[in-house]
């Protein structure tokens, strides 16, 4: 098959698919405006975070698949793909690991004020009572969404010694050792700490919203590397400033740009303001699972998928 790779990707993925007798078309340095027509003859697209809209899609006429390198597919049509019988096919097995240890990093750095203290130091204060931290040994973490990634940070706080509580709306019977399969309304009411783990679609838009933050039982330390809307940043904030959360660390933004190239300051600028200021959010730029080894991971679990998929281009 001719398939196109739309964005940079690691080599290694155009190795294996070229090994395995396929033609592949760089197309990354292609504009939107003439990306229709250099797809016009591919069977597949190889995509990491530019938006595959219908209207993009509908020209590409003999289009198969759609490969996407990473988890979340919300930048894939993904009804139009299912109408037309268009495989969407990606790889969020690989980053998990990345994913995982920044989850864990993150939230020990909120619980021992690591960010703050750094400051001060360099500024040439040296405060020590006033950045008493808390253990993370003894909590109940809550983990709202058990797939992937989920389950990945419950794998890194073994050792920790802590209580994991985790739901998932889709998925049961995935209680272990050290896990806890639980209802909503139990991670929210139990939960020390709490950690999305959902992809962005209709249903987890704003999932975390002013109800949800009402709705906790106790003060929690929040950690979102999903998808920024999962979150309505407002309402997060409202919770921190009323005490419900104690502090936050976001991976990602409710005002990323579609491709995750940056954010878009045209999206409730107010907020973002009030965002970037509070002393009590830790951010980061979406690098959860933006490590070496997963990048490399991604594209041969990527490739295998589409290799097995298309057997001589058939399937």
């Amino acid at each position: 098959m001719r398939i196109a790779v739309i964005d940079s990707v690691h080599p290694r993925l155009t190795e294996l698919l070229t090994r395995a007798g396929h033609e592949l078309v760089m197309l990354h340095q292609v504009d939107d405006h003439g990306l229709a027509q250099a797809l016009a003859d591919m069977q597949g697209i190889v995509v990491r975070s530019r938006a595959l809209k219908a209207e993009l899609l509908q020209q590409v006429e003999g289009l198969r698949f759609i490969g996407r390198v990473g988890s979340g597919t919300e930048n894939i049509d993904t009804d139009w793909c299912r109408k037309h019988a268009v495989r969407v096919i990606n790889s969020p097995e690989r980053n998990r690991d990345g994913v995982g240890e920044a989850c864990v990093m993150m939230l020990l750095a909120l619980m021992k004020s690591l960010v703050r203290a750094n400051n001060q130091v360099h500024a040439g204060l040296w405060l020590r009572e006033e950045n008493r931290g808390t253990d993370l040994r003894g909590k109940t973490v809550g983990i709202i969404g058990y797939g992937n990634m989920g389950s990945a940070f419950a794998d890194k706080l073994r050792g920790f010694g802590v209580k994991v509580l985790a739901h998932d709306k889709y998925r049961s019977g995935f209680e272990r050792a050290g896990v806890t399969e639980a209802g909503l309304e139990r991670v929210l009411r139990e939960s020390d700490v709490i950690s999305l783990h959902l992809p962005l679609t209709t249903e987890t838009h704003h999932f975390a919203d002013r109800d949800f933050f009402l709705r906790l039982g106790r003060p929690v330390w929040f950690i979102n590397s999903s998808r920024g809307a999962v979150v309505h940043t407002a309402a997060l904030l409202d919770a921190i400033d009323h005490g419900r959360v104690i502090a936050a660390g976001l991976d990602v933004l409710e005002f990323e740009r579609a491709d995750l190239s940056g954010l878009d300051p045209t999206i409730d600028p107010a907020t973002q303001r009030r965002l970037f200021g509070h002393e009590r959010v830790l951010l980061t730029p979406h690098i959860a699972g933006v490590t070496h080894e997963g990048k490399l991971k991604m594209a041969e679990v990527l490739a295998d998928k589409i290799i097995h998929a298309f057997p001589n281009g058939q399937g």
